[in-house]
């Protein structure tokens, strides 16, 4: 049955309709009053999820296809994409300018970024060589791949019952180093920050720890740290990692530096021997390493006083750690910001030193 417009019946038809509006648009502002933001959290854990998944497949993906390629044609790859990097994208160039002009200071454009690009064909033939090492380099062939120099010394610290600290930096091929001393048999315990990723470190976890190496997560390890180095274990650490401006300064490569006071306090206070090591690539072709003993001191034997405080030692393994460097500059990675403006009080005290 219709009804005219204006009659009784519309009228309520009409006030009613309104009213349920009311009542709906009502409860909808309740609804979102009472909305609480912390209860999406978890859509948002699921999304990151399923971003790292991705990120990770993908990366699976691009060591599957590396795994596959011969070594040369690895290389010449890698040295295409560093050309590109380095002269067309400039990925840090402007850290990577400054730190060379810093150690360098007489050193020409041009060569400086020759520096840059060969140092970026030695960052990606790392990430080739450690997707290669899983397939090729095994116990029975190891020669064919590493030579290790001052090897007597290697071997009486990593072997020894005492505690061994073992220092090393971002230069050459250090992930490769940590392999093959586990294939020798020598396990450590290593220092890493976790990777944001938790399946990309879960992954690269499992390569460290496949031929010996115990990971520790840098937060909150110092417990851990203690009693291994209580029980005569071997610590691997990355010992070119800025300590902020209240860190132990020294020079490193001629250029004020800020060192974790750790990692000395790491050797002084068990006793452990402090071992300067490193692998660095050879002959100018992949797959081809030295790893070697650069210099130990005994805290316990200690005749020139090098383990006499906190800063003596930083002191004594940033000129180990240069002495290598200087020996493949290009292997080293110019793109991390090692070197930062010391405190005025810091300064002029390094300075007077000079």
């Amino acid at each position: 049955m219709l009804t005219k417009v204006g009659s009784p019946t519309s009228a309520a038809f009409f006030v009613t309709g309104s009213i349920q509006q009311v009542k709906s648009h009502r409860a909808m502002v309740s609804k979102l009053r009472q909305f609480d933001p912390r209860r999406s959290i978890h859509w948002r854990d699921h999304w990151q999820t399923a971003k790292h998944f991705a990120s990770y497949v993908f990366v699976r993906l691009v060591v599957a296809v590396i795994q596959t390629l011969p070594l040369d044609m690895g290389d010449s790859i890698c040295r295409t994409l560093a050309g590109l990097i380095s002269r067309h994208l400039k990925v840090r160039h402007r850290t990577t300018a400054a730190n060379l002009a810093q150690v360098f200071p007489e050193a020409g454009q041009a060569q400086c970024r020759a520096i840059e690009a060969a140092m970026w064909h030695s960052l990606l033939l790392m990430i080739c060589e450690i997707a290669w090492a899983q397939r090729r380099l095994h116990l029975t062939n190891w020669k064919q791949y590493v030579r290790f120099k001052n090897s007597p010394d290697i071997l009486r610290n990593c072997l020894s019952k005492r505690p061994t600290v073992l220092v090393t930096g971002h230069f050459g091929n250090f992930e490769i180093g940590g392999y093959t001393v586990g294939l020798m048999g020598c396990e450590s315990t290593t220092i890493a920050r976790r990777l944001d990723n938790p399946f990309v470190d879960a992954w690269v976890h499992r390569f460290r720890s496949a031929k010996g190496q115990r990971m520790l997560d840098k937060d909150g390890c110092a417990m851990e740290v203690d009693q291994h180095l209580s029980d005569g274990g071997t610590l691997a650490i990355l010992a070119d990692q800025h300590a902020g401006p209240k860190g132990c300064w020294t020079n490193f490569l001629g250029v004020p530096a800020s060192c974790h006071k750790a990692l000395a306090l790491f050797s002084l206070g068990s006793g452990a021997t402090m071992m300067a090591g490193t692998t660095r690539r050879i002959d100018g072709q992949p797959m081809r390493f030295e790893s070697a003993c650069v210099g130990y001191v005994d805290p316990l034997d200690d005749p020139e006083g090098h383990c006499a405080s906190v800063e003596t030692l930083t002191k004594w393994y940033n000129a180990q750690l240069a002495k290598s460097v200087g020996e493949a500059v290009e292997q080293y990675w110019w793109l991390h910001r090692r070197w930062r403006e010391p405190p005025p009080r810091v300064a002029k005290r390094m300075a007077k030193a000079a």
